[in-house]
């Protein structure tokens, strides 16, 4: 490649600049990625100096793209593949309740989201023009960048925040083909690699028109788009088989709007609302969270509309209920150890595996603590509390946080009702009141089996709520098999195809 004099002088700066590091700056003997950078490179990328504008994972990808039998054109601009935008930024109005609840961004990757916040309808934005719609891909453009998900029923008309990219497609196969693109390593390279900023990660629609990717005919594209389309109707079942399970369940128990329960042990005779506890019922807990009168109501209303409760510890529900020690990690190359991920991601379809634990240096504890086991419960104990995931088949030999609870259900014929009840709001609010802590919130393992589960009077009934769950897990298994099919296509067909 034709160098300029340009060229050999900003090298010939970084080579004194780098001796005069060896001579003066103890480096630790590692090796340490680098890639030389022209000038002509630095006008080309508008004076940028941040290394992962020219990284050399981005320089690898590109140059692979480059080899592609199809023409390439990008995601986004003129002549690309769609129309990005984002919202413009606004000042939230928060409340506690209201006809407008907002998601965030970081839940894209969420199989079935739940509201974090409500906004009042006074705030100062079009908030009709917060909803995405379905056909949309959504992408995360600050924080973790490059996160995107296809807009299906479960999103179709929810409100999100400004701070997320919406991709608008002018043909039909295009969504679910881009989609499963992104999810390659090579599209998840060509997104971070186009961010900027100090200490934010962040990229602008603008930067999607610069990104590039292969356009095969339409025949390759639909096969993709049509695995991505059924891999996303499949969450969206599981969400619905999930949503009849506890809506039995709820009818069953009889079981109020929560917001009701509990009011009648408040003593509103002072302009404080509050509640006194007995002596005898204070368990050696003197945190007025464990005492919440919503949680007394509940288990009142529990132990009179079931056949009994009994508690999540004992043998008919679960043969072991435990949270693995703590340990220092050895992390290794993907293919030299098991995937290993963290208590953020259990919401999500497919942890993104970008860890490693090393099967040699970790194989009894992988063995006997962290490795997952398809319909075990794993339950946020740190953070966030509660948020529970019902191990898929396909998270099978894959192994997760020390810092998640995990259950073991007695059997398979009580593992879907058990996480029904847990995952309901009912079930959350039990969790809830054994919460810890002054500075983050912790439950205990020990905490997890004194939970109180109630067992309903109708057999049938019971056998259909685990049943739905149990069949919600397998269409969630089936979705990822068709989401790695689609991506494996994008390899196969598309980037590795050669003239």
């Amino acid at each position: 490649m034709e160098r300029t004099r340009g060229d050999y002088m900003v090298n010939n700066v970084f080579k004194n600049e780098f001796k005069y590091i060896q001579d003066n700056i103890n480096l630790p003997n590692e090796e340490i990625r680098w890639s030389s950078v022209g000038l002509s490179n630095i006008v080309d990328k508008d004076f940028r100096l941040e290394a992962s504008v020219y990284d050399i994972e981005g320089k690898t990808v590109r140059s692979i793209l480059s080899l592609c039998k199809w023409e390439l054109t990008t995601i986004s601009g003129e002549n690309g593949l769609s129309d990005a935008y984002h919202r413009a930024r606004f000042k939230r109005i928060w409340v506690e309740k209201s006809d407008y609840p907002i998601y965030q961004p970081s839940q894209v990757t969420e199989i079935n989201p739940k509201p974090t916040n409500f906004i009042s309808e006074k705030t100062n934005t079009d908030i009709e023009s917060l909803r995405v719609k379905k056909g949309q891909l959504l992408l995360t453009c600050s924080g973790t960048i490059g996160n995107c998900t296809v807009v299906s029923d479960s999103l179709d008309n929810k409100i999100f925040s400004h701070d997320l990219i919406r991709i608008n497609f002018h043909s039909k196969y295009d969504c679910g083909y881009t989609y499963a693109f992104l999810k390659t390593k090579i599209g998840k390279v060509l997104l971070n690699t186009n961010s900027y900023g100090a200490v934010i990660s962040h990229i602008e629609p603008e930067h999607l028109d610069n990104i590039p990717i292969p356009n095969p005919p339409d025949n390759i594209k639909k096969q993709i788009h049509d695995d991505i389309i059924k891999s996303f109707e499949l969450r969206d079942l599981s969400n619905l088989l999930i949503e009849e399970a506890e809506s039995i369940l709820i009818t069953e128990l009889k079981l109020p709007p929560i917001e009701e329960m509990g009011e009648d042990y408040f003593d509103c005779t002072e302009k404080l609302r509050s509640y006194s506890v007995k002596l005898s019922d204070l368990n050696l807990r003197i945190d007025a969270s464990n005492h919440i009168p919503i949680v007394d109501a509940l288990l009142t209303h529990l132990h009179s509309n079931s056949k009994e409760v009994i508690k999540v510890g004992d043998e008919r529900l679960s043969k072991a209920v435990f949270l693995p020690g703590r340990f220092k990690r050895i992390y290794v190359e993907e293919g030299q150890g098991t995937a290993f991920f963290g208590g953020k991601q259990i919401t999500e379809l497919a942890p993104s595996a970008d860890k490693y634990l090393s099967f040699n240096q970790h194989t009894e504890r992988l063995k006997n603590e962290l490795l997952l086991k398809e319909n075990s419960i794993l339950i946020s104990r740190s953070g966030t509390i509660g948020k529970l995931a019902l191990v898929p088949k396909h998270w099978e030999g894959w192994s997760a946080s020390e810092d998640l609870i995990r259950i073991f259900p007695s059997s398979n014929k009580v593992a879907g009702y058990l996480y029904s009840f847990l995952n309901s709001p009912y079930g959350q609010k039990i969790i809830e009141r054994f919460i810890y802590g002054s500075v983050q919130d912790h439950v205990e393992d020990i905490h997890v089996r004194q939970i109180e589960i109630p067992i309903i009077n109708d057999d049938n009934k019971f056998l259909q709520i685990n049943n739905l769950i149990l069949e919600a897990n397998s269409n969630r298994f089936e979705a990822y098999k068709l989401e790695q099919r689609a991506i494996n296509m994008v390899y196969d067909e598309v980037i590795n195809k050669k003239d």
